[in-house]
């Protein structure tokens, strides 16, 4: 708020100015006398004002997405694309040449430098390393092509949240990506007549908020919107194809399409299926019980794979092997430990030897 503030306070200012000016100077190459020149400059510095006032913000949102794509994209990436700026610009410069004697020949040398300094850009920025490659300045690396440039983020995986969680482990090596439609299609969640839908979508509104506030982790919101797709999930892919980016969703249709398509996808609920403890709840294990527990009557085993196993009731089994069932398992950072008591076909211990009455 206090950057939109300042841009309009500034506009404004300079557009007074701005608007002064020009009605100044063209009473003076007029020669329009008063009152008439009065009206004139008065006009032209309300204008001036107006326009200010209403597109600084635009200006400035402009500005500070250009400055956040500097910021996150990679020198070697902006050093090729000033380079086929140079020159796409060079090329107009010679074409210009031809055409200045054309019927306004002046605009289209003009339209033809801001097309081709583009199109070099884009040239250099996408095809930096096929170019050097070709120039004998480096060796076409063959994983270039295929190496992921970060994860873009669907609706589904935003408002699930658990991607804020996973970034906060510090696994996720890669920026995060938000296209503007996927911003949008959040934000009309967020605004639905339905509670449910509305609560989802400040959620995930929520979720980008807290995921822009992490130090180690860079997330980036992209103009990418392709032409002539409708959907969502087809804009996703399209982007993704093109910028060499996986797809970071829960959506199951998306994550098959994606494959198809060749894209790759990271799939938080096959992460979660793939961390799924070893036991479940009702389920019978076969561990032999090494050491008393720590509360009375408890007997600890061990796992093959070093997962702690505590049978309620389970001493009276000390350095037998005996039948259990999981009641619970608890995931700390330490490790997973899983709680369990005897099963009803666990044999019963050896009766304890009988001791000799003293009055015997």
């Amino acid at each position: 708020m206090r950057s939109e503030a300042w841009a309009r306070g500034l506009g404004t200012v300079l557009g007074v100015v701005g608007g002064f000016i020009l009605g100044y100077a063209l009473i003076r190459k007029a020669g329009i006398p008063p009152p008439g020149s009065g009206v004139i400059i008065s006009l032209t510095t309300l204008e001036g004002l107006i326009f200010s006032y209403l597109g600084a913000p635009y200006l400035l949102g402009g500005w500070l997405r250009l400055n956040l794509q500097l910021r996150t994209t990679p020198l070697p990436d902006l050093v090729a694309a000033l380079l086929g700026l140079i020159v796409g610009l060079l090329i107009a410069v010679l074409i210009g040449y031809f055409v200045r004697d054309f019927p306004y020949g002046v605009p289209l040398s003009a339209v033809l430098a801001l097309l081709l300094g583009l199109t070099g850009a884009n040239v250099g920025l996408n095809r930096r390393t096929e170019l050097l490659a070709l120039a004998g300045l480096s060796r076409p690396d063959p994983q270039a092509a295929r190496r992921i440039r970060g994860a873009l983020l669907d609706t589904s995986v935003i408002i699930d949240g658990r991607v804020l969680d996973l970034a906060r482990t510090g696994f996720l090596d890669m920026p995060l990506v938000v296209p503007r439609f996927v911003l949008k299609e959040l934000q009309q969640v967020a605004d639905s007549s339905d509670a449910v839908r509305r609560n989802r979508g400040r959620r995930g509104l929520e979720v980008l908020t807290q995921l822009q506030k992490e130090p180690e982790l860079t997330i980036e919101f992209r103009d990418d919107d392709p032409i002539g797709e409708l959907e969502v999930d087809s804009k996703l892919i399209r982007v993704a194809r093109k910028s060499n980016l996986a797809i970071l969703t829960n959506d199951f249709n998306l994550n098959r399409i994606a494959r198809l398509e060749g894209v790759t996808v990271l799939n938080l609920n096959e992460l979660t299926n793939a961390l799924k403890p070893i036991a479940i709840p009702g389920e019978e294990l076969s561990v032999a019980v090494v050491k008393e527990g720590k509360e009375h009557g408890q007997g600890v085993g061990y796992l093959d794979d070093g997962t702690m196993v505590v049978i309620e009731n389970g001493r009276r089994f000390l350095n037998q092997t005996v039948s259990a069932t999981v009641t619970s398992v608890l995931q700390t950072a330490a490790g997973r430990m899983i709680f369990a008591s005897p099963a009803n076909g666990a044999a019963a211990p050896a009766p304890l030897p009988r001791r000799p009455r003293k009055d015997a």
